[in-house]
């Protein structure tokens, strides 16, 4: 189930799962008419091959995201989530696309064989060595999604610029003129946030900070060696916590029970943006008053984090400026 477990446990709260930011990279350059022999080393280092360059492709919903921002539309698209919702989609337009799936672990298989679809696209999880869509816990029907077609994509890995990189690279292989003025200028906002964001992070030495995603049975603690968007924020200067002990079977997080969510006092609390409204802070205070035990959480230092779905520079942009500002208001005192 990946990065998804803190949110199943909380699916009541989080029907609709929120999510921050527009897919603003605006790459409109249609491919380049199909050609071949095709070839795309993908993250799990299986080369996929084709006699020419698949032009029906179906994508899980950030990957959708990706090649459309360089101007690739997908004939299918599956999500984890309502298509309104999910914060890779809910600003593109969808119109001609069909939706395979709204469920985390739900594909509708036989719809998808009706595209006829040349090839698949979803992230490689490392951790879990499968693509997105085809992990441990879906149904076992939608894994026959794999049988349609190769299927290929870029890894979670270290950094979400390398995943956006790896994205480019694979929409350039399937012919988008990648160099189009709109992604420049995409990109150049992107490096823009970097600088900013590295400039507020220097004007708060000692601020702490950690990831979290709370649920009703646990707190979840982020482990930043599997989440690339947290690496990227570190590699920025940013003092996001490693936290000692990450569930051995599940090591994207580390699992407090309600009684010891004060394990850990950031200055300032990262919260899953799957699950973040305004009011969720005081929410949880209200479900769980050890939420308030963080001292972070009882001074309302939280801001969303954009959690396991940023794929292009044009998004990562928007969130980062979101997370900027809230460093630049923080108090690295508050912690203790």
């Amino acid at each position: 189930m990946r990065a998804w477990r803190p949110i199943l446990a909380v699916a009541v709260l989080s029907a609709a799962l929120a999510g921050c930011g527009s897919n603003t990279d605006g790459g409109d350059a249609a491919p380049a008419a199909a050609a071949g022999p095709w070839s795309f080393t993908g993250g799990s280092g299986q080369v996929v091959k084709a006699d020419k360059t698949p032009t029906r492709i179906i994508a899980h919903a950030g990957e959708a995201a990706a090649l459309m921002s360089f101007g690739i539309k997908p004939v299918g698209v599956y999500a984890d989530e309502s298509v309104k919702t999910d914060p890779n989609l809910k600003n593109l337009d969808l119109s001609g696309i069909t939706i395979l799936g709204e469920e985390w672990g739900k594909i509708d298989v036989e719809k998808a064989a009706s595209l006829a679809p040349d090839l698949i696209v979803g992230d490689w999880w490392p951790a879990e060595k499968a693509h997105s869509g085809l992990e441990e816990g879906v149904d076992e029907k939608s894994k026959k999604l794999a049988e349609l077609a190769p299927i290929t994509g870029v890894s979670q890995g270290k950094s979400i610029v390398e995943l956006a990189e790896g994205y480019e690279d694979l929409a350039e292989s399937l012919g988008a003129k990648v160099d189009s003025p709109e992604i420049a200028a995409n990109k150049k906002r992107f490096e823009e946030s970097v600088a900013t964001f590295k400039e507020a992070v220097a004007g708060k030495p000692g601020l702490s900070v950690a990831a979290m995603s709370p649920a009703d049975d646990k707190v979840y603690v982020a482990n930043p060696e599997y989440a690339p968007e947290l690496l990227d924020l570190q590699s920025w200067g940013l003092d996001v916590l490693n936290p000692k002990s990450p569930d051995p079977g599940f090591p994207y997080w580390e699992n407090l029970s309600w009684e010891n969510a004060d394990k850990y006092q950031p200055d300032l609390i990262l919260w899953d943006g799957r699950s973040y409204t305004a009011t969720a802070n005081d929410e949880w205070g209200k479900k769980q008053p050890t939420w308030f035990k963080l001292k972070a959480a009882k001074a309302g230092a939280t801001v969303a984090w954009p959690a396991f779905w940023l794929h292009t520079y044009g998004d990562f942009a928007t969130e980062l400026d979101k997370l900027t500002t809230a460093i630049k208001a923080a108090d690295p005192n508050v912690g203790g």
